[in-house]
């Protein structure tokens, strides 16, 4: 019969309890002997949530970034289908706004209390997190992180990603070779300390073959990842800077904020828009023109590959390789260039993530 682990440590003190009375009664006889190691060897299995639960008995976390944003609530549903699929039952909590790692560490807490077997983690700060999931690996939890990777990298026990800065190098490449001869970059990031957004940073300049400080950068600014902020941030660098022709971003709601304010300006079509993603309606920018090459993460594939890890170590004790194993990047345009391999917005659309 399939208990809670607090049932069974109930039912274990009952048993003892009765064993006790069966001894008063019958004194040293054989069977009073008997029935008290009956006891002490029930107590001895149930007290530990570990052997309460079975291969049909397993629990494990989820924690993700705020689920408004397409991108984490695809990853999470995927590493959910892939859990229950496997019959375990699923802890779920999600960061409230972009940053909160404050909620993921209650949510982390709650984990360990709960004796979940693994737990699934889009880390909100890359060091924040890090006392909590010690703590649940010293509890034998094992913890990987996916998307985003602590600091260090190791604090977990294996990380599930876009390499970032592999994909932040493509769309720098392709721009590279497709924007005029002299570039006036606006550059719209993230969180720099992010991992993601401080790869893809890096990745795109790099691609470019430039440097932070670069003349060719007309302006920087930060957004909070959304189409406002995109909007608000380009709006701004195009009152200093009326003649850029080339836009970094961190993601594709950026990208699509960054367009209204370039045709607000008449400047569609002039300037020059590169991102990261590969959400169905950023390929679809892609496929009018307003996007002129992305790179295409693969949300779902990130929580599969955490599923499979669980299930090798709850199964059998093996744990992933420790570091950086990345789900798979590709470049999505309808202009290719020369000596970088590409997909079309048509393969793109078949293959991306998010409602169409």
């Amino acid at each position: 019969m399939r208990r809670t682990y607090v049932q069974l440590t109930t039912d274990s003190l009952e048993e003892h309890m009765n064993a006790s009375r069966t001894v008063r009664h019958i004194a040293a006889s054989g069977l009073a002997l008997s029935l008290v190691a009956a006891a002490a060897a029930c107590s001895s299995d149930d007290d530990s949530p570990a052997s309460v639960a079975g291969a049909d008995d397993v629990t494990i976390g989820i924690v993700e970034l705020n689920l408004s944003n397409p991108f984490f609530g695809t990853l999470q549903k995927a590493t959910e289908a892939a859990a229950t699929a496997k019959g375990w039952k699923v802890m779920k909590a999600e960061a409230k706004v972009p940053g909160d790692s404050a909620t993921q560490v209650t949510a982390i807490e709650n984990m360990i209390n709960r004796g979940v077997k693994a737990i699934v983690l889009d880390p909100a700060n890359p060091t924040a997190l890090v006392p909590v999931v010690k703590q649940a690996r010293d509890k034998g939890i094992l913890v990987v992180t996916v998307n985003a990777t602590l600091t260090p990298i190791d604090a977990a026990d294996a990380t599930f990603a876009t390499d970032n800065t592999a994909a932040g190098r493509l769309i720098g490449q392709w721009a590279k070779a497709s924007v005029p001869a002299n570039p006036r970059i606006a550059m719209l990031d993230f969180d720099l300390s992010d991992g993601p957004a401080g790869g893809r940073h890096n990745g795109f300049l790099e691609g470019f073959g430039i440097k932070d400080g670069d003349p060719q950068i007309a302006g920087a600014a930060l957004t909070k990842g959304t189409i406002e902020t995109g909007q608000a941030a380009m709006e701004n660098l195009l009152s200093a800077h009326p003649d850029i022709n080339t836009v970094y971003t961190i993601n594709e709601p950026v990208a699509a904020g960054a367009y209204t304010a370039l045709k607000a300006k008449g400047l569609d079509g002039k300037a020059t828009t590169v991102s990261v993603d590969g959400a169905c309606s950023g390929v679809q920018d892609v496929k009018d023109g307003i996007i002129g090459a992305t790179a295409m993460q693969f949300p779902s594939k990130m929580g599969e590959m955490a599923v499979a890890a669980a299930e090798a170590f709850i199964s059998g004790g093996t744990k992933p390789q420790s570091g950086l194993t990345d789900s798979g990047t590709v470049l999505i345009t309808d202009k290719p260039v020369a000596g970088l391999e590409s997909q079309t917005s048509e393969w793109g659309l078949q293959n991306c993530w998010g409602e169409k």
